[in-house]
Parts: structure tokens; sequence; C-alpha cells
């Protein structure tokens, strides 16, 4: 079954289209990495997908229900990790999954409270205030708070961004260990996390979904040995020297 699924998706901004009729298929299970340069539409496109913002035009169907007249519904079984760290500074690590185990009226949540702390590995910070930690202690926190709902769908934009190389390696492992049990859209300007996280990639430039597949199919279409090049090569239409 198709986990997302999009028809003509268009957005526009007063006389500026960002969005200009994508058609898209994602599967149930699967890690799809939507890529693209600053302004390729990438971010709008997870906006409407995700329910913060509606299109001018199109349709949005998310595990078979239509996004205009399911979005309650929709919204219970999806979340978003923003790009923007979102926790409570002042609170502690466990007070952080509590409340928004409240807010999401979790009814076994001190097993689901535990099961992240082990995934995440949060014991050493459990009792600390998330603005006495560092951003990959953060980052770490945040997406947690994203799988309290046990989401069906889960967006992550940019989740590593800003981190040092060990804290995004970290992070990728926690990442890989939940490829097939949710459906996962990751937004990336890191070629290297697209390309060993991702089942497939959608590529945008100029509001237009311009190439998709795996990163090997990518790579051989574009005789690429480096999937940066080829990335590089799809959005500059191999006019790049």
């Amino acid at each position: 079954m198709l986990a997302i699924e999009t028809k003509n998706l268009i957005k526009k901004f007063k006389d500026k289209i960002a969005v200009n009729g994508v058609n898209l298929e994602i599967n149930d299970g699967e890690l799809f990495a939507l890529l693209g340069t600053n302004g390729a539409g990438k971010t709008t496109t997870i906006k409407m997908l995700s329910g913060l913002i509606l299109p001018t035009s199109g349709e949005i169907i998310i595990e078979g229900m239509n996004m205009n007249k399911d979005m309650l519904k929709i919204k219970e079984f999806l979340n978003v990790s923003p790009q923007e760290t979102a926790i409570a500074p002042n609170l502690t690590v466990k007070e952080n999954l509590e409340f928004m185990a409240g807010v999401y009226q979790i009814k076994n949540k001190d097993k689901k409270i535990n099961d992240l702390v082990r995934l995440f590995k949060l014991d050493e910070v459990l009792h600390k205030r998330t603005k006495t930690l560092s951003g990959g202690w953060q980052r770490k926190v945040s997406i947690a708070i994203s799988l309290i709902n046990d989401p069906k769908i889960l967006f992550l934009d940019e989740p590593t961004l800003g981190l040092d190389v060990i804290a995004r390696k970290e992070l990728w492992k926690i990442i890989g260990e939940l490829k097939g049990k949710i459906t996962i859209i990751l937004t990336t300007h890191y070629m290297e996390e697209a390309e060993s996280l991702s089942d497939r990639i959608g590529i945008m430039a100029n509001g237009n979904l311009i190439d998709i597949g795996t990163s090997e199919e990518l790579m051989k279409k574009t005789n690429s040995s480096k999937f940066e090049d080829a990335f590089v090569s799809i959005v500059t239409g191999g006019n790049l020297q």
C-alpha cells in the first residue's frame, strides 16, 4: 500500500510557483529522501504533505485518505521533527517526554517513554534540563519526542544539520533502526546521509520533481561514480563543469 500519494500538487505564493505539479508515490515503510538546492520547493512540499500548509491545488492522499477531507484523522498517525529543535529548554529530558505523552494522551506512556529512552540511549541525560545538552543530544531528544505517538509516517527535516560527525553517525544509526517499521520522509543537504539511509531519493529543482530513484539508479543514469556528482548533474542538467 502507498503511504503517500500526490496528484499534480501545486503551491503558489502570490505570483511565485513554489511547487509545480508534483506527482509522487511513497511506499509504506519506505525511507524516502527529498533533495534539492535552496529554493527548490522541497520544504514547501514537506509542509503540504505534513498538513502544515494547504496546497493551492492538487491532491494529497495519506494511507488511502484524502488530506482535504480527513486532515484530523491523518494528523493522528503522522509527526514531524522540524529543523529547529522542538524541545522545552527548561524541562528535563524525561519531563519533555512526559509532557508530550500527555499532549497525545498516550495510554501506555511509561512503557513508551522507556522504549524511547532505550532506543536513543537517553539514560545519562534523562534528568538534565535540555538547554544544558549538546546539539547532538538535543536533536536526539527532539526526534524521540516526534515518535511519542507511534506515528506511521515521520517527517525528518534536516535531522543532523550542524552536528559533528560523531553525533551525525549516531543519529544515522537510530534512523536506520527505524527503517521498515515506519515510513520516513527525510530532507537533508548531506549527500552521504541521503545515499546511506534512503531506499529512494527524489530530486527537486525550481518547484519540479525532476528525478527519482535509488542512489545507484541515479548514479548509473548520470554515469557518475559518486552520488554527489549525480545530484549535481541532475540539478544542473549536466551543465556544471
